[in-house]
């Protein structure tokens, strides 16, 4: 058990949750005013996605819009760390299982590592994610989430460049071994940042079991955190820092603060400081986060 942990809000995502609650945020502004009070009620880092305006139930890849949200915080009064995705661009929807190519239009876009990161490139965040594997998303789907080593290793490359550090998104117990293969070649930085994502569909199962096998198979000095979706997501922020895992919550992963009770970002964030607080764990500052991943901090 970890006596003290920092708390990640994952603000809005990309997924189609814009249509289960009105809380959700969608536009530059309400996306940025949302992770700013998740920031004020305790929040160190704050994960962003942006929204495609004329179709807010999926993600876009917008620099315009992430420079609207990131600009907006940072002339806001907390200086949480920000985070941004880079996993849009790997979006594959095949025609279907008798005809899988040519890939659905409507569901594929598909652009190379480089361009997955303009957004990074262009506004210095100081944690951007990398989803480190492939994996197929939603039961009787056609849609893949594609993110090849080559690809990945390209990515890494360039997020090193450019002084941003990775966190490095794992969903089943495989892609540590591509983490454990980019560290070795030098591809990341030490601390390593990794995200444990429990409980996606087709990925790793939130069970404690499970979530140990994950643990107990990360390299050594990893820096972690760990999650669940929906009505595992506040159980989990209790049960990470006894795995010596970090805290997330957010929008992105759970609509609800309780049952029929929907949730803002900040609600969640304050529910998990609260739970962190009765079994003894204290939620650290954005600073204090900075130090212990050694950021570079944004100029």
């Amino acid at each position: 058990m970890i006596s003290e942990v920092f708390i990640t809000c994952a603000v809005t995502g990309a997924g189609s949750n814009v249509e289960r609650s009105p809380r959700v945020p969608v536009t530059p502004e309400q996306i940025a005013d949302s992770a700013i009070e998740a920031a004020r009620a305790g929040a160190a880092v704050v994960h962003i996605h942006v929204r495609d305006l004329n179709d807010p139930r999926r993600g876009s890849r917008d620099s315009a819009l992430y420079r609207a949200v990131v600009e907006r915080i940072r002339q806001s009064d907390v200086n949480p760390v920000i985070n941004l995705t880079a996993g849009m661009g790997g979006d594959l929807t095949l025609g279907g299982g008798d005809l899988p190519l040519p890939p659905d239009p409507n569901g594929t876009d598909m652009v190379g590592a480089l361009k997955r990161l303009v957004h990074v490139e262009e506004l210095s965040p100081e944690i951007c994610t990398l989803d480190c594997g492939t994996m197929n998303w939603g039961a009787g789907s056609e849609y893949v989430l594609v993110n090849t080593s080559a690809t990945l290793r390209a990515m890494a490359a360039r997020v090193q460049e450019l002084g941003v550090r990775p966190e490095l998104e794992v969903f089943d117990t495989g892609q540590l071994v591509l983490v454990n293969d980019l560290i070795e070649e030098g591809l990341i930085d030490s601390p390593p940042l990794i995200q444990l994502c429990m409980g996606i569909r087709y990925g790793a199962p939130d069970d404690l079991t499970t979530l140990m096998a994950l643990v107990h198979r990360l390299p050594p000095r990893a820096i972690y955190s760990a999650f669940s979706l929906g009505l595992m997501q506040l159980p989990y922020a209790a049960l990470a820092p006894l795995v010596g895992a970090n805290v997330r919550v957010g929008l992105e992963d759970n609509l609800y603060l309780s049952r029929g009770r929907l949730a803002t970002n900040a609600e969640l964030v304050r529910q998990a400081i609260e739970i962190l607080e009765r079994i003894g764990v204290r939620a650290m500052s954005p600073d204090e986060v900075r130090t212990k991943l050694a950021l570079k901090g944004y100029a």
